[in-house]
């Protein structure tokens, strides 16, 4: 059983190196890095009020808890650590981490959270910021409510089911994406991506889908999406109409309907790509 420490703790590095205990009803006040780092600690019912409270650590679970705005950048370069009913109020939290777990969350501040992160859990989060998971690698995504642009970017081997995404340029320059039944709004939605799958999506976009590799929608909407596909490699199955299509550099789509096909010869092979349209 873990030794249970509580109490009010200040200065900097008031638990450094804390290995093996249960932090409960604890406030940290100003102090840099009071758990830094620490080892197989559980943290339960506590408050983070300053910065870097959690790097270099190993084995961390933390329970309904509550990081202020204060509390920036605050869990960095740590490894094994889940997060459950709790309030991350801090920016830039998560920096360099490998194996994540977030469940019942919300990031009311997630400006540049989850960056260059390794096998990565999200289940019931809402986040609010731009650049949330900038270059992280091996994500599963249930469930999350985003507001917040450049998400994604850089992003390798992720799964994002059952979300909504309020995001411009989501998904850029990334890798191995597959979207499914998930809500999507964003300007310029994809562009530099590889292997980038949406499937039972509905997608509103200006430019969106654009520049990418080996793209695949299969029983998507796209709605209010205009200038879709512009040199992009492409197999698509779109229920309903699109309002516009730009030069596409090679594939199948498919529509019910398309607004304004537009196909220059002198930008592109036009025999490279197929449109059916069946409005029955």
């Amino acid at each position: 059983m873990k030794r249970s420490v509580s109490g009010t703790f200040t200065g900097e590095r008031a638990l450094f190196m804390a290995q093996d205990i249960h932090v409960t009803d604890s406030l940290f006040e100003d102090g840099e890095s009071p758990l830094k780092h620490s080892k197989d600690l559980l943290i339960e019912s506590s408050r983070f009020n300053w910065k870097y409270p959690i790097w270099y650590s190993e084995n961390i679970v933390v329970n309904n808890c509550t990081f202020s705005e204060a509390a920036r950048a605050g869990i960095w370069y740590t490894n094994n650590i889940s997060l459950s009913d709790t309030d991350y109020s801090a920016p830039k939290g998560f920096r360099r981490c490998n194996g994540v777990t977030i469940t019942d969350v919300t990031f009311p501040n997630a400006s540049e959270t989850l960056w260059h992160c390794r096998n990565v859990r999200l289940k019931n989060v809402t986040a609010k910021g731009d650049y949330l998971a900038m270059n992280c690698e091996d994500m599963d995504v249930d469930n999350l409510e985003l507001d917040g642009n450049y998400s994604f970017d850089g992003a390798k081997n992720v799964t994002v089911r059952n979300s909504r995404l309020m995001s411009k340029d989501a998904f850029w320059n990334s890798e191995n994406i597959t979207a499914e039944n998930c809500y999507i709004n964003g300007e310029y939605l994809g562009w530099n991506s590889k292997n980038l799958t949406l499937i039972n999506c509905t997608i509103e976009s200006l430019q969106g889908l654009c520049y990418c590799e080996a793209l695949t929608l299969k029983n998507c909407r796209l709605l209010n999406t205009t200038l879709a596909f512009e040199y992009s490699t492409v197999n698509a199955e779109i229920i309903g109409a699109v309002d516009s299509v730009k030069n596409p550099l090679g594939g199948i789509i498919r529509a019910d309907s398309i607004g304004e096909l537009i196909m220059q010869a002198d930008k592109v092979d036009v025999n490279k790509t197929q449109i059916i349209t069946d409005p029955t």
